[in-house]
């Protein structure tokens, strides 16, 4: 059965460079499963229109007649079209405010939505992600405000020569440079005035690992969260230490009881905030967890407040790679850009100053962390989404029910609208319309 699938180009902004699937798959795609690609021309995508001619793709700017179109980030609402199908990260299941009116067009053209990040299995786990690309590029940008922080200070360090993921050729070459970095580190030690440096990563999924990838040059050693607390003055002050911490060390019961993980993602009110005793010594702090309202933070603002000024503040920067405004970090207030990642929190006079100038805090805050490393990225979410690909592609979605669309598992899971309907698993956005 021949099928005829497009790809949109993506302009979020303008260092959205991703696709959803390489050239390598789109010829597989026609070889093996008889199903042809349009993609849509443009002048910034990390794979050029010839890539994609060559491995036998139709350049157009016309996607009309594709039943099914693939895009990497949400979809201006001025380019649905009646009755198609589109697969992109929505941001639409906790029924984000900024992007309801992109849903309710889709609604009106009896659209049908299906979103990667609900490409699950039985256990729930996601199948199709850029999670360890926004590590990989959020640790960059953090280890890179953390080093110009250090020169705003007037301390001088290895750290200071990151660049910016933006900056990196590609993530080989991100590697390379700061393996070079962490061996002089290593062999000048760290800088007395941030001795010892402990990078605290909250989290431990895609994420997380892809954070910690970032770290391997500079050969820290682990710890626990609880070594941490017991050895801590006794570290090596030119080592650089990684400390990890799971959702027991975020959060405790409130009647002391202890700690149960299905628990606490069934019923949070059961628990409040245990993150804040480890935050006197972390030098850095990187966000990776997944977080709504129902769940204690991990830094308030009032706790930055009363703690800034004291003897034993150490805290430089935090990446906030999840990013949720005014959530797990609560003064994470905006969004920041690739070239300009990082602001500074000042918790006395409750603001927020672009660059790495001004007392506080320097919070790095991209919202869009893999596009900076966009041929690597695509690469490995192409190879996650290629399973999929045929069957989506070939579901015939005129059928008169949800109950009737074929479709794998996984991916009905992900089917977020049906012919411009919430299906029963997402049902719960309507009241966010």
């Amino acid at each position: 059965m021949t099928a005829l699938i497009g790809i949109r180009r993506e302009d979020k902004n303008q260092w959205e460079a991703r696709t959803p699937l390489t050239p390598n798959h789109v010829k597989k795609l026609k070889e093996e499963f008889d199903i042809s690609v349009l993609v849509q021309p443009s002048p910034i995508r990390a794979f050029s229109e010839e890539e994609y001619e060559h491995a036998g793709a139709q350049v157009d700017e016309d996607l009309s007649s594709c039943p099914v179109v693939f895009a990497v980030k949400e979809i201006p609402s001025d380019f649905f079209l009646e009755n198609k199908t589109y697969v992109f990260f929505s941001h639409t299941i906790k029924g984000q405010d900024y992007n309801m009116p992109m849903l309710k067009t889709m609604m009106q053209k009896k659209c049908t939505l299906i979103d990667y990040e609900r490409i699950v299995d039985r256990d729930d786990r996601r199948l199709v992600f850029f999670g360890r690309f926004a590590g990989l590029a959020g640790m960059i940008d953090t280890l890179w405000s953390l080093g110009q922080r250090l020169e705003v200070l007037g301390i001088s360090s290895p750290f200071c020569e990151i660049k910016k993921t933006l900056e990196y050729d590609d993530l080989s070459d991100a590697m390379n440079h700061l393996k070079n970095v962490g061996e002089k580190i290593k062999n000048q030690g760290a800088p007395k005035e941030l001795s010892p440096i402990v990078v605290g990563i909250a989290g431990y999924g895609n994420v997380s690992k892809g954070a910690q990838e970032i770290l391997e040059p500079f050969e820290p050693i682990e710890l626990s969260p609880e070594q941490l607390l017991k050895d801590y003055d006794s570290l090596d002050q030119n080592r650089i230490y990684k400390v990890v911490f799971k959702e027991s060390h975020l959060a405790k019961r409130k009647d002391d009881g202890g700690f149960e993980l299905q628990q606490y993602y069934s019923h949070p009110e059961l628990y409040e905030a245990n993150f804040t005793k480890y935050v006197p010594y972390l030098s850095v702090l990187v966000n990776s967890i997944y977080w709504d309202e129902r769940y204690p933070r991990l830094l308030t603002k009032d706790y930055i407040k009363t703690h800034f000024d004291s003897d034993d503040w150490k805290l430089l920067v935090i990446g906030d790679i999840s990013i949720d405004i005014e959530g797990a970090i609560e003064f994470t207030g905006k969004a920041t850009k690739s070239d300009c990642p990082s602001f500074v929190y000042d918790p006395k006079e409750d603001v927020m100053m672009d660059g790495l100038k001004g007392s506080g805090v320097v919070v790095m805050a991209v919202d869009n962390l893999p596009c900076e490393l966009p041929r690597d990225a695509s690469e490995v979410f192409s190879d996650s989404l290629y399973p999929f690909v045929e069957a989506i592609a070939k579901a015939d979605y005129d059928v008169d029910s949800f109950d009737k669309l074929n479709l794998p598992f996984k991916v009905k899971k992900a089917v977020i609208l049906f012919s411009g309907q919430l299906t029963p698993e997402y049902q719960y956005i309507d009241s966010y319309l």
